[in-house]
């Protein structure tokens, strides 16, 4: 099966980059860290597929990659195209893929992209300054 391009063009000739993003809950908390990088604010574990990387692939490589969490099972809640805060590469259009995952092991924090990763209640989450994405699938998962 081919993978995803890691970019593409919309139909208006616009950049868009495939991304995914995990949702991440254990003991009735979520995992969520504060980016070090645009866009900026708090967030679940996201990065961009690589050239041909099926979007499993990728989220399993980017909660590792980011939170030294190794990811047990998946399930994608939303697919969807967004047009919010340009990421770190200044691209705006995403094509995203959020899953949901169960993980084993101790969150730790990659030191050049996340400035703190922590466990928030559903109440300490709504006092976040959260990326503009993640504020809406939290709201639209009834999270906040």
């Amino acid at each position: 099966m081919a993978g995803i391009p890691k970019l593409e063009k919309t139909d208006s000739g616009e950049d868009m980059h495939f991304s995914v993003g995990a949702i991440i809950k254990r003991d009735g908390k979520y995992l969520l860290m504060d980016r070090m990088k645009p866009p900026y604010g708090f967030a679940g574990i996201a990065g961009h597929i690589d050239e041909g990387e099926q979007p499993q692939e990728a989220l399993i490589r980017e909660v590792k990659e980011e939170s030294n969490l190794n990811v047990l099972t998946y399930k994608k809640l939303i697919e969807e195209i967004d047009s919010g805060e340009p990421c770190s590469k200044g691209v705006g259009i995403h094509y995203w893929y959020l899953f949901e995952c169960e993980t084993t092991g101790e969150p730790k924090a990659k030191p050049d992209e996340v400035k703190s990763l922590g466990w928030y209640s559903k109440e300490e989450i709504k006092n976040l300054n959260l990326e503009t994405v993640w504020k809406k699938w939290l709201k639209r998962l009834g999270i906040i």
